[in-house]
């Protein structure tokens, strides 16, 4: 019997340390950093993530697992202010389901569970409420709680929040979200306490970044990276923008991605020209630039990466004209980051270079020389802002949470996408590269993919995954088919 439960209990541990990359120490010290920002006495309690509807893999919130690392459905967390001392909750074992789908912590696997995360204790479900109203009795705690929307499948914030309005919005769909439902029933159950809000404590703890996690998100990067290279290897008038969604999802789940950090934008032409347009039905057309953003989800951590480059492998004279200001602009941006500045600081150094780059820019196109002095002079705006980021965070959600408007400091994660814009051609032009800042520097870890013209037209000749294996045209996928 104590042979079975030792390999039973070899088998959730490497389940759940599978992945390496967080220790039960890192977890552990981010629940003692947000046990200080409570106030003493205090308690906060998180709900996790539900059984997912569908045949997908679950896929826990990103808030509990920063927490935990637990990928248990209907699981609960209670941390005490100022000593961080941690109660888990999760579900009894499941016999049955586990002999369908494998095992799961439960609330009988303390060791493997604390082995995980070093909680300090573990207990059913049903055990919180009990523990609830006993602190309610003893003295009426003040409860934070988590009263943001909770970032799942390739979701931000930003987006949460409209899918809410969208429900508030809609006359005949009364849904309430399920945070809000847990906000509700945990003020009722301790009713007397006063309860605030968890969200920019998590917030300032995720702004900054462990060594840990910018190795996880550098892999996302590196895997987004291979995928635009391989999307311009692969790139021929005819084929359509679905097939590079297809070679960059194969690249991204052979080297164990959990699935997409946000839907692909795969633009031709002037589909590019709305910035998340996402429908990638159409084909290529020789003469188009065509746009590429993409990336995986990798152990709960995104990037964010984006390349541009001509359909048919070869810049035209206009295209070059455009493209390569935006780029000498563009790299103005990225020489100029640095630890311990402003963003707008950043802004104003670049400013500078792009004036001079536009006054010895060539167009042969009046209204792209326009299109190249919109870009400038709104870029001059944004840096006369007290506060203005450089583009947005990244971490364990695409438009990650944290201000990253006042200062940049190092562990700092971030994308820039400046746009130019040609409105008479419907032309969009805009790259995408992740920086993490250093102690020392800035390191683009995105730099190794070309953006140069040269660059860009040399890996184009190479041979791709789409010249080895093409898409099927009816006439072959009949000749599968009985007669």
């Amino acid at each position: 019997m104590r042979t079975k439960v030792l390999i039973l209990f070899t088998v959730l541990l490497n389940i759940v340390s599978a992945k390496g990359y967080f220790s039960a120490e890192e977890f552990k010290e981010r629940r003692t950093r947000l046990a200080r920002e409570m106030e003493p006495g205090s308690i906060a309690v998180l709900q996790g993530a539900p059984t997912e509807t569908g045949y997908v893999k679950f896929r826990q919130y990103n808030e509990f697992y920063y927490l935990t690392g637990i990928e248990t459905p209907h699981a609960y967390l209670l941390i005490k202010g100022e000593s961080g001392e941690t109660s888990l909750y999760l579900p009894h074992k499941n016999a049955r389901r586990e002999r369908s789908e494998g095992p799961l912590l439960s609330a009988e696997d303390t060791e493997a569970v604390q082995a995980l995360n070093g909680v300090d204790h573990v207990y059913s479900t049903k055990a919180m409420g009990e523990h609830l109203s006993r602190m309610r009795m003893r003295k009426k705690p003040v409860v934070y709680l988590y009263q943001s929307p909770p970032e799942r499948h390739a979701e931000s914030r930003d987006l949460l929040l409209r899918y809410d309005g969208d429900i508030q919005n809609d006359p005949w769909d009364h849904t309430i979200p399920r945070y809000k439902d847990f906000i509700q029933n945990i003020s009722t159950h301790m009713a007397g306490s006063e309860i605030r809000d968890l969200t920019p404590i998590l917030d300032q703890m995720r702004l900054i970044k462990s060594k840990a996690e910018i190795e996880v998100i550098k892999k996302a990067t590196v895997l987004s990276c291979l995928a635009l290279m391989e999307g311009m290897r692969s790139t021929k008038p005819g084929i359509y923008e679905y097939e590079l969604d297809g070679l960059a999802k194969y690249i991204y789940h052979i080297n164990g991605s959990q699935g997409d950090a946000y839907f692909s934008l795969i633009a031709n032409g002037t589909n590019a020209y709305m910035p998340h347009y996402h429908n990638k039905q159409d084909q290529l057309k020789e003469g188009d630039l065509l746009l590429m953003d993409y990336s995986p989800d990798y152990n709960y951590y995104m990037s964010d990466i984006t390349r541009m480059w001509p359909v048919d492998g070869k810049f035209s004279e206009e295209q070059a004209q455009l493209y390569g200001f935006y780029v000498k602009c563009y790299r103005a941006i990225l020489d100029n980051i640095r630890p311990n500045v402003a963003p707008v600081q950043v802004r104003k150094e670049a400013v500078k270079e792009m004036e001079a780059v536009l006054k010895s820019a060539e167009f042969n196109q009046d209204h792209h020389r326009k299109a190249a002095e919109n870009f400038v002079e709104n870029y001059t705006r944004s840096s006369k802002r007290d506060y203005s980021s450089l583009g947005h965070g990244v971490g364990m959600a695409t438009h990650d949470v944290g201000d990253h408007s006042k200062k940049l400091l190092p562990g700092m994660v971030f994308t820039i996408e400046p746009a130019l814009r040609v409105p008479e051609e419907n032309i969009y032009i805009r790259l995408e590269d992740l920086i993490v800042i250093t102690e020392n520097g800035a390191e683009i870890v995105s730099d190794f993919v070309p953006m140069d013209i040269k660059g860009i037209e040399r890996l184009m000749r190479e041979r791709g995954i789409l010249d080895r294996y093409k898409r099927l045209t009816e006439k072959e996928v009949k000749s599968y088919l009985p007669q």
